[in-house]
């Protein structure tokens, strides 16, 4: 590894010197041809902090962990992951991460192995939005739930973020609502629990705001969120007289099982059927034929938040700050899965 030592040999210096200009100490305490000449050998060596014992030195990391559920081996939640490493690099952290795999047994010797490596704040992240029991951390050390709300609200640095579900779903509604529509269905997931009421209640916003009957007998339930537990509610939906024109789905795999019952219907989309989803899921929502009109999971600015919640926490500009619930907008992606009713 390159040292301090190696760049003095290289520019004729003490170790002193080296220390004092790459520590942003020189100015006025080394010759201003000699600190230029260090930084340029320093640059030109590759020269990176040994940040181990900078830490000893400071009692400062400069490291966040995060212990996540999933969320590192599951794509569509990733961009969390890659938001929460950009802001941590822009602020001069790093991220030090383990994922759990969905064992809530490994979540306790997951915190205490990174205490041990002194980390000066702790992320908890989550694969979908839902209550999250808090490990035992020291009392001073800030925490942010990510994509997720903490069980115990007491501890008074625990911040969290998570996506305006109820929002999100008001406006995928009500993109049907502005197309014409007045007879529009819902296909809700029973395995998001917290998603699920807060999905259900902007769905019925929309309708109610724009002077529509909210009628139950155009909802039906999913078991869960992938594809295959969709096709016997769209069925049950689709294949009726009194279909409804469109559906909002409560995501856009459930809008892809919608999309294959459609067909084997007959029904063409959008002509005979609009769809709107929940997600912006890569490769699927863009990958539909036509495209799926939908609304993004903010992932990556919710990953980008909670670092910078931390960072401030952290560096002081948090002061005496309460701690926060941030609800993330999901901003609505407009394709071709949508037209006004009976256009075919």
């Amino acid at each position: 590894m390159l040292t301090m030592k190696d760049i003095a040999s290289h520019v004729g210096v003490s170790v002193s010197s080296v220390s004092l200009v790459l520590s942003g100490r020189g100015e006025g305490r080394v010759n201003a041809g000699v600190a230029k000449r260090i930084r340029d050998v320093a640059d030109e060596l590759g020269y990176v902090p040994n940040q181990l014992a900078r830490s000893l030195k400071t009692k400062q990391s400069r490291t966040i962990g995060v212990v996540s559920d999933q969320v590192a081996t599951v794509p569509f939640s990733g961009h969390m992951l890659a938001g929460a490493q950009q802001a941590a690099w822009e602020s001069g952290f790093m991220l030090m991460l383990i994922d759990t795999y969905g064992n809530d047994e490994v979540q306790t010797p997951a915190v205490q192995s990174l205490l041990q490596r002194n980390i000066e704040g702790l992320i908890i992240a989550t694969n979908f939005h839902k209550v999250v029991d808090l490990p035992l951390v020291p009392p001073t050390m800030p925490v942010v739930v990510l994509d997720g709300r903490p069980r115990d609200d007491s501890h008074p640095t625990v911040d969290y973020v998570v996506p305006d579900e109820e929002l999100g779903a008001y406006t995928s509604t009500r993109m049907l609502v502005d197309a014409g529509h007045t007879r529009i269905g819902f296909c809700d997931v029973a395995a998001y629990p917290i998603a699920s009421r807060l999905r259900a209640k902007g769905y019925r916003r929309a309708l109610e705001e724009a002077g529509i009957e909210v009628d139950p007998a155009l909802t039906v339930v999913a078991e869960d969120a992938a594809t295959r537990y969709a096709l016997e509610p769209a069925r049950q939906l689709l294949d009726r007289d009194d279909r409804p024109t469109a559906i909002f789905c409560f995501s856009d795999q459930t809008a892809m099982g919608f999309y294959t019952v459609a067909r084997r219907l007959g029904l063409s989309i959008p002509g005979d059927l609009s769809l709107a989803g929940f997600d912006n899921q890569e490769f699927v929502a863009e990958a539909l034929d036509p495209g799926l009109s939908t609304v993004q999971l903010p992932h990556r600015e919710m990953g980008e938040w909670a670092v910078r919640r931390l960072v401030g926490r952290l560096d002081g500009t948090l002061d005496g700050a309460e701690r926060e619930g941030r609800l993330m907008p999901c901003e609505p992606v407009t394709r071709q899965s949508i037209g006004p009713p009976g256009s075919a």
